[in-house]
């Protein structure tokens, strides 16, 4: 049992009803886990607001409510009420204390940024674990504790499951948390209750800006800088020309890295890497080090994404040969993922979902000067057409052939989809296909593809299914792949 006055230390409250002497059994902020002798927060959400069930949390025999609004109790219930100026920020704070503090036992990395933080986690965790840290991961495709892999359902989890996951990382003996911040996570506080040890500013693009998200770029923007007053170190992209408004205000000390020679920590005298089956990059690092890297992933992005995790494995005294061992060897699934299929064409597999990842993808291959480019490709149904008009306009521009089918249609007719696709190739020159099964597709590309060709298949990623109709089917691109190897491999 816990003692409520014991949860609520560092919040600013008032208790506007009943007693603070009250045992608390647990935490819950879920009005369908409410149980006799709870805490329960209530959560305002974009669809349900949790004050709704205060009610029901009383009669059920919640010992105390959170709330940040007016609610309704019974008359003769015992039920202590406590009000907070926001429920999500508290319940950043109770989570904590509920679980111990265990942030406390461990140095959290937080990334945030449009771009490359998925990469980046895993480039920093393979780095760290091979300098003989014991490493846990939060972000957009799973949480790792330990030998567990947990499917995660949001970029950065709600503060209670998020403190959750650190108790079960502590115990399992992690030194080190690795973590991908949303700009939503840090908006709806869910990072509050701890300090981050190192937090690192990646880049900043027009992303995320609509209903249930931000309401403008400023909003977006402001809120990326809100981890640098979270944070005891700073590590930013000095490059970007973002970060200066990102870090205003900062309560953190500062590094930088990047191309300009000012920063502490930068590339120089880049290098293109184009074997049989793969593509990289070869760069000096220069600053606070000194040493020759390369990189198994194409791209000025995977540039700053290997500078970053240098400059962060720098903090923890990882020694070069480490680094460059750790960096040759990480890949990420589905974020350039090289898939060998033949010595004469290079195929991978990325996740690049909208025009802006598409255009950055593609503008990147076209550096290694290939035979020709092709670019498969689908988009989600229920989502907005632009996109669809968007993807289809880079691809016609960018790609030598697109071969358009199918990703997750959802409820939508996935022909209805391609064409709409269709339409935003109409304006450009670019060839293109239209092949609606996805495996079909993937299979035309392998059986055409020549000798110096990049193919990319885009908008899966790391996904291992499409969802149809409401029902989401095992589809995963690499076991497409190896199906088709094995088909042709018999047919000969």
């Amino acid at each position: 049992m816990f003692q409520c006055e014991d949860l609520l230390k560092g919040l600013s409250y008032q208790c506007i009803r009943g007693s603070m002497d009250k045992s608390i059994s647990e935490v819950v902020y879920d009005s369908r886990k409410i149980s006799k002798d709870c805490l329960f927060i209530c959560i305002c959400g974009y669809n349900v607001d949790g004050h709704s069930f205060a009610a029901q949390a009383a009669n059920e025999g919640a010992a105390v409510l959170v709330v940040q609004e007016d609610v309704e109790i019974p008359e003769d219930s015992l039920v202590t009420v406590i009000r907070v100026e926001d429920t999500r920020y508290a319940m950043a704070f109770i989570s904590a204390a509920y679980f111990g503090h265990p942030a406390d036992q461990m140095k959290i990395i937080g990334i945030t940024g449009t771009k490359g933080k998925t990469t980046t986690t895993y480039l920093i965790k393979s780095i760290l674990e091979a300098a003989g840290y014991k490493v846990g991961l939060i972000g957009t495709i799973e949480e790792i504790i330990g030998d567990k892999h947990i499917p995660a359902n949001n970029t950065t989890p709600e503060s209670f499951l998020l403190q959750k996951y650190f108790r079960q990382m502590a115990d399992e003996g992690c030194e080190i948390v690795v973590m991908e911040v949303a700009s939503q996570g840090l908006k709806l506080h869910r990072t509050q209750g701890f300090t981050f040890e190192l937090g690192i500013f990646t880049n900043l693009e027009p992303d995320h800006i609509g209903p249930n998200e931000h309401a403008d770029f400023e909003e977006y923007q402001a809120c990326k800088g809100l981890l640098f007053k979270q944070c005891r170190h700073g590590i930013v992209n000095k490059d970007d020309a973002h970060t200066e408004a990102v870090i205003k205000g900062h309560t953190c000390d500062l590094e930088t890295y990047g191309f300009d020679p000012s920063a502490d920590l930068y590339a120089d005298d880049l290098k293109l890497v184009n074997k049989p089956g793969e593509l990289g990059v070869d760069f000096h690092v220069r600053g606070k080090m000194d040493f020759r890297v390369e990189v198994p992933t194409p791209g000025r992005f995977s540039v700053y994404n290997a500078l970053t995790a240098i400059a962060v494995c720098r903090h923890f005294n990882v020694e070069i040969p480490r680094i460059k061992e750790a960096l040759l060897a990480a890949h990420v699934k589905g974020r350039i993922e090289m898939v060998p299929v033949s010595d004469e064409f290079t195929l991978l597999i990325d996740y690049a979902h909208n025009a802006m990842s598409l255009e950055s993808l593609l503008s990147t291959l076209k550096e290694y000067d290939p035979g020709r480019l092709v670019c498969l490709f689908g988009c989600g149904g229920n989502r907005s057409r632009l996109r669809r008009f968007e993807m289809g306009k880079v691809s016609g521009r960018l790609a030598d052939l697109t071969i358009i089918t199918s990703d997750n249609p959802r409820f939508e007719e996935p022909m209805d989809i391609i064409h709409d696709i269709e339409t935003g190739m109409e304006n450009t020159e670019g060839k293109y296909v239209e092949i609606c099964d996805r495996k079909e597709a993937i299979a035309y590309a392998i059986d055409n593809g020549q000798p110096g060709d990049i193919i990319v298949l885009a908008g899966k990623g790391h996904e291992d299914y499409q969802e149809i109709k409401g029902v989401k089917y095992p589809m995963d691109e690499r076991d497409l792949i190896a199906e088709i190897l094995e088909e042709r491999k018999g047919r000969a």
